[in-house]
C-alpha cells in the first residue's frame, strides 16, 4: 500500500545515535528566533500540539509536559512538605514555577533563566505552562547565568533547588558542572533538597550525562538518588531526575499521607508513582554502578 504526501508536508526530526535513529513530528512552523545563546523554535503538531525546540532538540509539548512538571516539582513537595524557598534554574516554558506555586506554604521562588526569549515565545505560543508568569506574585523571575547566581547565593539560603535545565551542551553545559553542584550545596539549608537533570539511560550519549551527573552530586551529597518517569516527546520514552539531599531519603521520608491531604488534582503523579518511580531497571543500576 502506498501512501499520498503532498508536497506541503513539513516534517520536523530529532536525530540521535549519530543520525541513525529519529523522531519525527508532521509540523506547522510557528515561529523560528536565533537568539544570543540558542535557536529557538515554536511548531505545532496535531497530536503534541505546540511545542518548543531548542538547538533543535523538543524541550516542552502541550500534551505530555505535565508529566515533566509533576515529577520535578511533586517528588521533593512529598518528601519536604515543609518547604518554603525555591530556587528554579532553568524552566523557562514556565511549568515547573506553575507547578511549584500550587503549594500555598511556599514563600519565594527565585526563578533564573538564562534566555529570555524561551520565556517570551511560550508566552505567546505555550500560555498553559507560561502564563505563570504574569499570575504569581511569589515568584522572582531573573534572566542571567544560573551557575553565577548559585555562586553568588548566600549560604543555606533555599530549601529546594530545581534544576531545569537543557542537555549538558551549549548554554546548559555550566548547570552540570561540579563546581555548579557545589554551590547548590553550599545554598541550600540543612535538610534542603536538589533534582536535577539526569538524562535518560538508552542512547549513549546520554548515557554518559547520566553517569557524569550521578558521580558529581553523589560525591557532594549523603543522600543521592535516581527516579525516572515516562514521557512520550523525549529520546526513548524514558527520563531521568536525581534526588540529592542533606538530611531526606525520597522513599523512606516519603510524606504520602501528608501530600494527599493537600488534594492536589495531578494528571501523572501520584504516591504509588513516587515510590515506583526509584524502582530503577537492571540496565539503569548497572550504569549508575559504574559511575
Amino acid at each position: 500500500m502506498s501512501t499520498f504526501i503532498n508536497d506541503y508536508d513539513v516534517w520536523y526530526s530529532e536525530y540521535y545515535m549519530d543520525d541513525d535513529v529519529k523522531l519525527s513530528l508532521k509540523v506547522d512552523v510557528l515561529y523560528n528566533e536565533q537568539t544570543p545563546f540558542q535557536k529557538l523554535s515554536i511548531m505545532h503538531n496535531r497530536s503534541f500540539g505546540n511545542f518548543l525546540t531548542l538547538d533543535g532538540f523538543i524541550q516542552v509539548t502541550e500534551r505530555d509536559e505535565f508529566i515533566y512538571h509533576e515529577m520535578i516539582c511533586h517528588v521533593p513537595m512529598a518528601v519536604n512538605p515543609g518547604v518554603k524557598r525555591v530556587l528554579i534554574i532553568g524552566g523557562g516554558d514556565g511549568g515547573t514555577a506553575r507547578e511549584i506555586s500550587r503549594y500555598p506554604s511556599i514563600e519565594k521562588i527565585d526563578m533564573i533563566e538564562l534566555d529570555e526569549a524561551v520565556v517570551k515565545a511560550c508566552k505567546q505560543y505555550i500560555p498553559q505552562t507560561a502564563s505563570i508568569f504574569s499570575t504569581e506574585p511569589r515568584l522572582n523571575l531573573r534572566f542571567g547565568d544560573g551557575l553565577a547566581f548559585v555562586k553568588n547565593a548566600e549560604e543555606k539560603s533555599y530549601d529546594l533547588v530545581i534544576v531545569d535545565s537543557t542537555d549538558p551542551e551549549g548554554p546548559g553545559e555550566s548547570l552540570f558542572t561540579e563546581a555548579f553542584y557545589s554551590d547548590c550545596y553550599r545554598i541550600l539549608t540543612d535538610d534542603g533538597i536538589l533534582i536535577n537533570q539526569h538524562e535518560s539511560a538508552f542512547y549513549d550519549d546520554e548515557r554518559e550525562y547520566m553517569k557524569d551527573a550521578h558521580k558529581k552530586v553523589r560525591d557532594l551529597f549523603p543522600i543521592s538518588k535516581v527516579y525516572g518517569f515516562n514521557i512520550g516527546s523525549y529520546a526513548s520514552g524514558y527520563w531521568y531526575f536525581g534526588f540529592a539531599s542533606k538530611k531526606y531519603d525520597p522513599i523512606s521520608d516519603h510524606k504520602a499521607q501528608e501530600w494527599e491531604k493537600l488534594n492536589l488534582k495531578t494528571k501523572y503523579y501520584n504516591s504509588e508513582i513516587h515510590e515506583g518511580s526509584f524502582a530503577l531497571p537492571e540496565y539503569v543500576k548497572e550504569l549508575l554502578k559504574q559511575a
